[in-house]
């Protein structure tokens, strides 16, 4: 018998976009759909997959009301793919699944709870445990990964690159948690460039608090396809080819992009002149401890460019001569 959705309209939308998933996909869709909080969409987002995928969408579309199928007629890129399924959404909240993670059935119940009774909060995501292929544990998240509950967006801003100078790294998988559908609508949403969920994170947190559910209900896998691990295995420009395919032979230049995207969510975000000024000093900070990679990622992609001229030269005389 196929699951009604409330006639009413959906407080909370899930938007799964996903491409060649089906070897997790059903896996996935199964943990979304047995949430003890029932009053939501979820809305799938195909990227052309040339596997099962659609076949399985289909079916689960079939059993539940409460999912919707849409398929792209060419692969558009992850970013894109992942900005359509909110472009879709009808909710109150928003949250963003890939289609390999799980969730714990009282994940919505608990981050919905969070919005619901404190509107100052713009994303509210749970501790997180890391598994494998298989499902089997591998370990649980640290607390307080970016539990940022100062009141004002100068002190979260302050917070968050304070957590990032001392553990040297930034998690970015609070992006996968409940969202206020008004604060993301004020945002550029995922752009088509490496670490774009970390400059979107950054931009939301200027605009309201996150809060973090100490509980472990969110269940992160890591397998060779996900979009960290092409990033070890084949580089930056693999990665940024999965944000956006037209990214193909570009030089890429995450931390530069990082650096820009601050500067640009400071500006956009309406804020004091004082805690507008607090916020770059604090981007100016991150750049002092920062500037080596800076400038490495500078001097490679000088490097790229000198290579490609040289290259480009020496096809043009090759053919002269011919």
């Amino acid at each position: 018998m196929k699951k009604q959705m409330s006639p009413d309209q959906p407080r909370v939308s899930i938007g799964l976009p996903v491409y060649n998933g089906e070897r997790f996909l059903r896996e996935t869709l199964d943990s979304i759909l047995a949430q003890t909080f029932e009053e939501f969409e979820l809305i799938i987002s195909d990227n052309a997959s040339t596997d099962k995928t659609a076949e399985i969408c289909q079916e689960y579309l079939a059993k539940d009301q409460r999912v919707r199928y849409f398929r792209n007629s060419e692969n558009l890129g992850a970013a894109r793919n992942y900005n359509r399924t909110f472009e879709l959404a009808t909710g109150q909240y928003f949250k963003w699944a890939a289609g390999d993670d799980l969730l714990a059935p009282e994940y919505l119940e608990r981050c919905v709870a969070v919005l619901d009774r404190a509107p100052s909060v713009v994303l509210c995501y749970t501790a997180e445990t890391r598994i494998d292929a298989s499902g089997k544990p591998l370990r649980k998240s640290i607390l307080d990964r970016l539990n940022l509950r100062s009141p004002t967006p100068a002190q979260r801003f302050q917070q968050h690159h304070r957590l990032w100078y001392q553990r040297s790294f930034m998690s970015t998988n609070p992006i996968f948690g409940l969202i206020r559908v008004r604060a993301l609508q004020k945002t550029p949403l995922i752009g088509n460039y490496v670490w774009s969920e970390l400059a979107l994170l950054m931009e939301l947190m200027l605009l309201g608090e996150f809060y973090e559910v100490p509980e472990h209900l969110f269940f992160f896998r890591w397998h060779p396809k996900t979009s960290r691990a092409t990033r070890e295995s084949a580089g930056w420009e693999e990665l940024a080819i999965w944000f956006d395919p037209k990214n193909k032979g570009k030089i890429v230049l995450p931390e530069w992009g990082l650096l820009f995207q601050q500067l640009a969510s400071i500006q956009r975000v309406p804020m004091s002149f004082s805690e507008k000024v607090f916020c770059y000093l604090q981007v100016g900070k991150w750049f002092s401890w920062k500037w080596k990679k800076l400038a490495k990622e500078l001097m490679m992609a000088t490097g790229k460019l000198i290579t490609k001229a040289y290259l480009i030269s020496s096809q043009k005389l090759s053919i002269k001569k011919i």
